[in-house]
């Protein structure tokens, strides 16, 4: 805030950052000097500020202000400076009081001559003299004159110019640090200045109420809706302070709307609900409706929310650090994500303000690591990025790494691992061991990789490698026995204390599994006992101990030599651990305690935890100086809890609020409604219920995924507003379901074109089950119009409507049925829709059919929670027509109810990022008893992860549902040569590759049932060969057309299976997927 004390035009620009030297008073010249150039001898300034001629005086004042702007020390001047201050000059005055704001609190005693001076320029006529005088004034740092600093406080607090009402907030805060006595005093000065309907004194006097009295909440109940809507108009350190206040208020009387409850019943539909209930009684089914808690967000929580998304787009960082604080910890989970493109904009600025960024972001991966897994490749790290800049890069990727970004975090980290800088080198190693423990798939891949890194000639990058591995073989010490062992060869080699500890620690832990090589590594140890650091002492004492009470015979006498050499050494730890090992492991007299030494020593230890060190961070409110320190600094507030019920929303109405009715009626609608109607209209075309709805700011929320729930909240809140009353959100929700069901839709949307009635379905399906029932009937009647008109015109547009329907003859319908759809639909010949693929793979590479089609569905949907409606699914093995891309699914409803079912559909989709789905079409009816089948386009995107999204049956019920693809199902049989075979699984060696053993009958007479059997469970091609010993398959994947080889080798009492894909993820899942498939 101490920008705003300047004054326009004097002491400002660059020249704060040079440097003040003997050598810039030597200029001859004062015609050629530059305004503030300071180049005057000390003399000829006194003599200037002596003079009658005002000329003169400014000409000494102006070089005094440059030499001041250059660090000079101009205190010797105050005695000659202050007599101006009785100047009939304005300019001359105001350069006077900007010096003595300077070195009023220096020289205090001289100043203090000049109070009465003062007072009378609290008088003046300009209002720069007033507001200066009151900043010199309240710069007396002298108890005595406390009293008279308090009557002109508050007498500029109610000046008539907002310029002075502002110095008036600058001074209270001064004020308090001299005198705290006075801060009744100066609270009710702070009341009377938030009621200041101008945004020049609005940051100033929240920054005064935030220093003086930050707990007295009740003072901006009445002026929070006005701060609210003056928030985009303040200045930008003003926007600050005022965000971080906002930000606090709010948390003090808004209720969580992120609580777990809240996410289960907007999760689960209130129709699912009654029909698990249904059977119990109609009586407790009304009990658990009331029971259930209903989230609804408080109007006023939604106008802050609203009217602070415009500083995303701040030039300010800091605008923008407080903004996404603000939504971070205020705004529901789904609304988060807009504050991700803002942070990464700011990465292109200095390197403080990336620092400050990053470990922001690095804090909010920790708890939502999908915000900023799409903007992945900004966090990869550039080769002039300084190391700090590098670690933070780091500890974000690590925590927003996912399966379907895995192979691509992997690559980098191969790449990290060479550079020379070595911090950096064993934090990236660091960060393999976090992966390989968050995602299983890949730990195989990071523990080879690691190993490779073990004949590394940095042995600070051994050290780190060897300690990673110990925590990852912790996991599964059984199937490392190898690594083990190659783990122990480098006792000799390795000088790291840490990485040392940590050998000796595996061989100890685990010298079951190694007995032959564990006494050999303990003899080699006690060797170099007196020369090891402490923390590899301890070690050597506790391995030998560990080997004593299981291999007693061979190292009885070692342990008691090295229990020997630690009575005696320096450190006390050692002793003491040398003394008590001895009575438990070998004591003098037997004790009860002894017999179980062994269960002591061995017991089963839980793996270490590898965690993100940001995770602690979040204690502190992020972008704080305490978050950056990660410690409390002084003068941090930290942010209060949610309420568990919202405090009383009538103390923020304010009665005849002029500002609040009016003027913020008038200046917010044409900030936000004209843009928004405007576009809403665009989209909304002819439909009444869309131009109706556009007024609520429609397209403003396009990209989120706060749906049509949010657009009636906002409403709501500009209702409540313009009428200033406390009308419940429930209430005015109600109002709005009531007055849009009596909309009815204009008779020409059913009569409209083709071109009309597609837009119409789009918007319809967009909608999802909520609009009103006239509206939806009207919408599916016009699709069906707009579909059978347009069905013979492209051959295009033919093979997508074909698609979208392909499959929907019903099976089992009763004679009574008549679906719209009708069974006069041409069917598409297979050949046709045979799937054709645009990439360099696939191109090379011929498609050919799967040998196998899976017969077994999946159940989707049960017909108990979907009220009569089941639903079941099965892969297809085949691309879809809409993209090929995306797995064919078929998909076949049964209507188990007793009534027919209407308007089946796809509601929201809750998709993983890079994922896609083609919408079915929308099911007019299905009779009791009938059931369909239809096919659905989905792209996995070459991951795991579930299809999430919600069955819609009209009017008004929706099911949760997810397809859970098997990797087998996402990928494609391709032709391909042995020699040809051969040449790409050399390419796809090393952190590529992934293999494992199974046994099972491997003679010649189970080749045939071993390659059927891996030709069921994947889409894969067999590939002939010379090799009787090997079978070999060949797919590429779906979504990116990555290669996928697969290699079963017959072996001695089993088989080996090998797989080489570039996807890591693809590649150990079919590993897997066959194992569990030969095993059986």
């Amino acid at each position: 805030m101490a920008a705003s004390y300047q004054q326009p035009g004097v002491g400002g620009g660059d020249s704060t950052k040079s440097s003040f030297s003997s050598s810039d008073l030597e200029t001859p010249s004062i015609s050629s000097r530059p305004l503030f150039s300071g180049n005057k001898r000390g003399g000829d300034l006194r003599g200037m500020l002596d003079s009658n001629k005002d000329t003169l005086k400014l000409e000494a004042m102006k070089h005094l202000i440059g030499m001041i702007a250059k660090g000079a020390d101009c205190s010797d001047y105050f005695p000659a400076v202050v007599k101006n201050v009785v100047a009939k000059n304005t300019e001359v005055k105001k350069l006077v009081y900007v010096y003595l704001v300077r070195y009023a609190e220096e020289q205090q005693d001289t100043a203090l001559l000049s109070i009465s001076t003062f007072q009378k320029a609290l008088k003046d006529p300009n209002q720069l003299i007033r507001a200066s005088a009151l900043r010199v004034l309240s710069s007396i740092r002298v108890p005595i004159i406390a009293p008279i600093m308090m009557l002109s406080i508050k007498e500029s607090s109610t000046d008539l110019s907002p310029y002075v009402r502002k110095a008036a907030a600058h001074a209270i805060p001064k004020l308090y640090n001299l005198d705290p006595d006075q801060k009744d005093a100066l609270v009710e000065v702070i009341e009377k200045l938030l009621k200041d309907q101008t945004t020049l004194v609005a940051g100033s006097v929240v920054m005064a109420f935030e220093m003086v009295c930050p707990d007295r909440i009740d003072l901006v109940h009445k002026n929070y809706r006005k701060l609210c809507t003056l928030l985009v108009d303040v200045d930008e350190w003003g926007q600050i302070v005022i965000l971080n206040m906002l930000t606090r208020y709010a948390r003090t009387q808004f209720i969580n709307p992120n609580r777990e409850e809240f996410k289960e019943a907007a999760f689960y539909p209130e129709s699912a609900s009654e029909e698990s209930s249904s059977e119990e009684g109609e009586d407790e089914s009304k009990k658990a409706k009331k029971k259930k808690p209903v989230y609804t967000m408080d109007s006023d929580h939604r106008l802050l929310l609203k009217n602070t998304k415009p500083l995303l787009q701040s030039r300010n960082s800091a605008v923008v650090m407080a903004t996404a604080q603000l939504y971070h910890y205020l705004a529901p989970m789904e609304e988060t994500s807009i504050i991700a493109k803002p942070l990464i904009r700011l990465l292109r600025s200095h390197r403080e303000v990336q620092s400050t960024v990053l470990s922001t972001i690095a804090t909010i991966t920790t708890q939502r690591n999908s915000l900023f897994e799409p903007f992945m490749k900004n966090f990869f790290v550039h080769s002039n990025d300084p190391t700090h800049i590098r670690l933070l890069k780091l500890e974000i990727i690590s925590n927003i790494a996912g399966e379907s970004n895995i192979h691509s975090i992997l690559r980098e980290f191969r790449t990290y691992v060479s550079s020379s800088d070595k911090e950096f080198v064993t934090t990236t190693i660091q960060s393999i061991g976090r992966v390989a423990c968050t995602i299983p798939e890949v730990t195989e891949v990071c523990l080879h990789g690691l190993t490779a890194l073990l004949s590394n000639k940095d042995e600070m990058v051994v050290g780190e490698a060897v300690v990673v591995i110990k925590k990852l073989i912790q996991l599964q010490p059984k199937e490392h026995k190898d690594l083990i062992v190659h783990v122990a060869k480098l006792v000799d080699s390795v000088t790291v204390p840490m990485a040392r500890a940590s050998i000796l620690w595996l061989i100890g832990e685990y010298c079951h599994l190694i007995p032959k090589i564990a006494p050999d590594v303990l003899r080699k140890a006690a060797k170099t006992f007196t020369a090891e650091e402490d923390i590899v002492k301890l070690q050597i004492v506790n391995q030998a101990a560990k080997l004593c009470v299981t291999n007693r015979k061979q190292t009885k006498l070692l342990f008691e030599y090295i229990l020997n050499l630690a009575k005696y050494d320096q450190n006390y730890d050692i002793r003491d651990r040398a003394r008590f090992l001895h009575q438990l492991v070998v004591p003098d007299d037997e004790t009860a305690l002894s017999k179980h030494a062994k269960k002591i020593l061995l017991a089963n230890k839980p793996a270490s935890v590898l965690e993100s060190s940001y995770t602690a961070r979040g204690a502190w409110r992020i972008g704080s100086l305490s978050h950056i320190i990660n410690n409390e600094a002084a003068g941090y507030i930290p942010l209060p809890h949610f309420p568990e019920e919202p405090p009383d929303p009538t103390v923020r109405n304010v009665e005849d609020d002029m500002f609040y009715s009016k003027v913020q009626k008038k200046k917010r609608k044409s900030f936000y409604s004209e843009s928004d109607e405007s576009s809403s209209e665009e989209e909304s075309g002819s439909s009444s219920y869309s131009s109706e709805a556009s007024s609520s700011g429609k397209s403003s929320g396009t990209g989120t995924e706060s749906g049509s729930g949010e657009e009636t909240e906002e409403e709501s809140s500009e209702e409540t507003e313009e009428s200033s009353s406390s009308t419940d959100a429930g209430e005015v929700l109600a109002n709005l379901k009531q007055k849009f069901s009596k909309k009815q839709p204009k008779k020409s949307e059913t009569e409209s074109s083709s071109s009309e009635g597609e837009s119409s379905s789009e918007e319809s399906e967009s909608d999802g089950p909520d609009q009103p029932t006239s509206k939806l009937l009207s919408q599916k009647a016009a699709t069906a119009a707009a579909v059978t008109t347009k069905a013979g015109k492209s051959q295009e547009s033919t093979l997508l409507f074909f698609d979208d329907w392909e499959n929907t003859v019903p099976t089992n319908q009763p004679p009574s049925s008549s679906l719209p759809l009708g069974n006069n639909l041409l069917k598409q010949n297979p050949s046709e829709i045979h799937p054709t693929t645009n990439s360099s793979t696939s191109s090379v590479y011929k498609i050919v059919p799967p040998t196998f089609k899976p017969s077994n569905s999946t159940e989707l949907l049960n017909r108990i929670k979907g009220q009569g409606l089941a639903a079941e699914y099965k892969f297809t093995r085949r691309a879809h027509v809409y993209s090929p891309k995306m797995a064919a699914i078929e998909v076949t409803f049964m209507n188990k109810s007793d009534g027919t079912l209407s308007g089946i559909s796809i509601g929201s989709k809750r998709l993983q990022s890079g994922m896609a789905i083609k919408d079915i079409p929308q099911l007019t009816q299905l009779a009791s008893g009938g059931s369909i089948s239809v096919t659905m386009g989905i792209d996995f995107n070459d991951t795991l992860q579930p299809a999430k999204f919600d069955l819609c049956v009209f009017p008004d019920k929706k099911f949760p549902v997810q397809i859970q693809p098997m990797v087998g199902e996402l990928i494609q049989a391709i032709e391909m040569t042995y020699e040809e075979f051969t040449k790409q699984q050399g390419k796809l060696s090393g952190m590529n590759e992934n293999s494992d053993k199974v046994g099972c009958h491997s003679s010649a007479a189970d080749i045939e049932h071993i390659k059927n059997t891996v030709l069921q469970r994947a889409n894969l091609c067999f590939i002939d060969s010379s090799n009787t010993n090997s079978l070999h398959f060949a797919a590429i994947t779906l979504s990116s057309q990555a290669l996928v080889l697969a290699t079963i080798k017959l072996m001695d009492g089993g088989v080996k299976i090998t797989v080489n894909c570039e996807k890591i993820v693809i590649g150990s899942m079919l590993v897997k997927d066959i194992k569990e498939a030969l095993g059986k």
